[in-house]
């Protein structure tokens, strides 16, 4: 116990170090926040519906306006339109950034930017060089380059734990530079359970459809009352509404909504009577409805079914913008992805094609590196044996490196970057093998149900006369559509419910393990790993951390309070957690994030 004081005593200093690193970032951001927030109690900043309607009322008391313009004019700086977006963007830059300063996890340090990189802002593509982030005091990504091209659609692949979704949540809040005309959608949340219509969930993404028509309906009721000013409003808002193609939305809408599984029943359901997993296909169905600049897509495929991910495979094929997405699916990565970015040992990698090609060419390039590594190691032995000291024979293995570097081929669309030369590292594979301990010999048949009828009230039978037995030596994969009972099945299998005719049977001795995309839920997020380990299977402190370690949990994240690791994290707690119970039958439901264990 006293170690692991110690070591939530290291997290705390770790905490603060990071802290203090990003202070000089926040007092930048809040300048500019303030600069922002003066010209808005100002009232110099406006939106457009605002400066048209300050205009109608030039035309009604032109004398007055214009008075008041010129006093204006004489006190405030005068800023073109595009200067005060540019404002705004950088107001919303230090909202997001407050967010992820308040968790007190994150600490981020980037190149500043040049002369012909202010250019990019202009640009769609993303260019962010030596970057670092860490958490918590471990380094996730150090002296890191960003390169996206804009139309492309790259897949970032890495072992979990290992900083993929922190990228994606960094720019998503722009704590990186990413050019401030990229509109980017981080779809990572199910949308809220409320009254909202899951249709209506999706169409009110759009804000500005939402806007205009609720401008029309209010200028609708006051037409009554006449005006110029109304019918002019109102034959802009539906010029307005033309330009946006508004009436194609809601049938684009529920296009993408069937595609992902949706009944027209289902689409007019409200977004509470939804289950987490439906409301999670609500969110992709908003950012494949907005259609942003750059989308960001985490673990799309978890919540969906076989037809629902054929689905949107294709559909992603046809995306003309940039994507970029995390993924444990290989197959679905090699259908969707032009390009595939690798993030190994906190960098980042750039390979054209899809996976398959990415493992055949990192299969080569390990041997490569590890063919330099060993050639390094050679140098430096035979210099120290000629009499040179330590320092001397690794500045020399570091000028080869330097001259190998320069004739390496950079992304065509950057230039040429100095970078500080290090020396080469022997390149790790990351390999996690675990298990499960060997159950106890039990007589079959150990679970399975006879003669079975189910249906929920009210809804069609989904089970008549049904038989189904397993034993100890069963491996048996359940798939089929939406709708037709797979969880239903699990659920008459482990006992959740009960059959309306027929009967379960199960060995008394036989234990039930299952593990699905809420196992993670449901630990006790307050506490860290390791000291949930030991309070709920009374374990020793090394012990719990060695369960830890067995499946690939990082030293760093033992100490972690549950809440702040990442979600491929949880999985691997909630798994040491399995394992701890000792399952004779283990059930794995839309066990995707699993396949992080198997992906290298």
């Amino acid at each position: 116990m006293d170690k692991l004081k110690e070591d939530l005593v290291a997290g705390e200093k770790e905490k603060l170090a990071a802290e203090e690193q990003q202070k000089k970032q926040k007092a930048e951001v809040k300048v500019a926040a303030n600069k922002f927030q003066a010209l808005q109690d100002d009232d110099d900043v406006m939106d457009d519906e605002e400066e048209e309607e300050e205009n109608r009322d030039a035309l009604v008391e032109p004398e007055e306006s214009a008075k008041s313009t010129e006093e204006d004019d004489k006190d405030k700086p005068k800023l073109s339109r595009k200067d005060l977006k540019k404002l705004k963007k950088k107001m919303e830059h230090a909202k997001a950034l407050e967010e992820i300063e308040e968790d007190g996890q994150f600490s981020v340090s980037q190149a500043e930017k040049s002369k012909k990189d202010a250019v990019m802002d202009n640009q769609l593509d993303i260019k962010v060089e030596r970057f670092s982030i860490s958490a918590r005091g471990k380094e996730l990504f150090v002296n890191a380059d960003l390169f996206i091209t804009h139309g492309r659609r790259y897949g970032l692949v890495g072992p979990n734990g290992h900083g993929k979704t922190t990228l994606l949540k960094h720019m998503a809040s722009r704590a990186l530079n990413i050019p401030a005309n990229i509109d980017v959608l981080y779809c990572e949340q199910e949308v809220s359970a409320d009254d909202t219509k899951a249709i209506d969930a999706v169409l009110k993404a759009d804000k500005k459809r939402t806007a205009l028509l609720q401008e029309e309906k209010e200028l609708m009721s006051k037409i009554t009352e006449g005006g110029r000013e109304i019918t002019d409003r109102l034959k802009d808002v539906y010029e307005e509404l033309r330009a946006i193609n508004a009436d194609a939305a809601e049938p684009k809408a529920r296009r993408i909504l069937a595609g992902l599984g949706f009944t027209k029943e289902m689409m007019n359901r409200a977004t509470k009577d939804l289950s987490g997993g439906w409301r999670m296909r609500v969110s992709l169905a908003r950012a494949l409805f907005m259609e942003p600049t750059l989308l960001m897509l985490d673990e799309p495929t978890n919540h969906l079914d076989l037809n629902a991910v054929i689905w949107l495979d294709n559909y992603l094929q046809q995306w003309k913008k940039t994507l970029l997405v995390v993924s444990h699916d290989q197959s679905f990565l090699d259908n969707v992805c032009t390009d595939i970015i690798h993030l190994d040992q906190q960098k980042l990698f750039y390979y054209r094609g899809n996976y398959a090609t990415f493992k055949k060419m990192f299969v080569q390039k390990r041997k490569e590196q590890l063919r330099d590594f060993e050639k390094q190691e050679k140098k430096i032995k035979d210099l120290k044996a000629s009499g040179k000291s330590t320092k001397t024979a690794e500045a020399k293995a570091k000028d080869g490196i330097n001259r190998k570097g320069k004739n390496l081929k950079k992304p065509s669309m950057f230039e040429e970057t100095e970078t500080k030369t290090e020396l080469l590292s022997r390149p790790k594979d990351y390999v996690v093998k675990f298990s499960f301990p060997a159950p106890a010999p039990l007589n079959p048949p150990i679970l399975g149900v006879y003669s079975v009828t189910f249906g929920y009230p009210g809804q069609n039978v989904l089970f008549k006369d049904l038989d189904f037995g397993i034993d100890m030596s069963s491996r048996v994969a359940i798939v089929g559509p939406n709708g037709v009972g797979k969880s239903t099945f699990l659920k008459l299998l482990t006992g959740d419910i009960i059959p309306t005719i027929g009967e379960r049977r199960k060995n008394h001795r036989l234990r039930i393990g299952k593990y699905d995309q809420h196992s993670a839920d449901q630990l006790t997020l307050e506490k860290s790993a390791a000291q949930y380990l030991i309070d709920t299977f009374n374990l020793q402190y090394q012990d719990a951390r060695k369960k830890l370690g067995q499946f690939g949990l990082a030293g760093h994240a033992h100490t972690i309070p549950i809440r702040d690791l990442s979600g491929g994290q949880k999985s691997r707690v909630a798994l040491a957690d399995l394992s701890c119970r000792a399952p004779d039958v283990l059930i794995l439901v839309r066990n995707v994030k699993v396949e992080a264990f198997l992906f290298y």
